[in-house]
């Protein structure tokens, strides 16, 4: 059974390990494999307990889909930030940050539910419209939102990836997409 709950203390190596497990099965041709196979869920999740994010006061919520208690993935959501800026952000408009499936839950609903549950808590919040950034060569991501009733809006922005060695950053092309919330 699918349950969704707000990310708690004792979550971060779960989230971290749906992220490692998204972004290497998503981003397999699009992202350096170099990249790929040297994330490490232990700093991932030490970052994420350094941030805060299950902090109530965090200004962005995570919420984590379960099946059977199981982790199957998460999404992040809360005010836009200005040049992909958390420390720059703007009230007028939310953001979907992410959302991430682990691999074998992909086409079950699990993205949807969490998807919903996004939409849902930024309505919540006050915003009447969103934003959230995809990779320009993420076919299945775009397709999702697109689907999901998001479009292009023409803004485009560069995700630096850092490579081993400390040589020069990867710069990847992302999409801007928003979306309107009911009310």
């Amino acid at each position: 059974m699918l349950t969704i709950r707000r990310e708690g203390p004792d979550d971060a190596e779960a989230i971290a390990r749906v992220h490692i497990h998204g972004w290497q099965a998503g981003y397999a041709g699009i992202m350096p494999a170099e990249v790929l196979v040297r994330l490490n869920p232990v700093a991932w999740a030490q970052r994420r307990r350094d941030v805060g994010t299950a902090d109530p006061e965090h200004p962005f919520t995570t919420l984590l889909a379960e099946i059977d208690g199981v982790p199957a993935g998460f999404t992040t959501f809360g005010p836009y930030r200005n040049n992909q800026d958390r420390g720059d952000l703007d009230p007028t408009y939310g953001e979907l940050l992410a959302i991430y499936v682990e691999p074998a839950h992909w086409g079950d609903g699990t993205a949807r539910a969490l998807f919903t549950a996004a939409r849902d808590g930024l309505a919540a919040n006050g915003w009447r419209e969103y934003r959230v950034w995809v990779l320009a060569d993420n076919a299945r991501a775009r397709r999702f939102y697109e689907r999901a009733g998001l479009s292009a809006d023409g803004q485009r922005s560069r995700y630096p990836v850092p490579l081993a060695g400390g040589g020069p950053p990867v710069h990847l092309d992302e999409l801007r997409y928003t979306g309107r919330l009911p009310g």
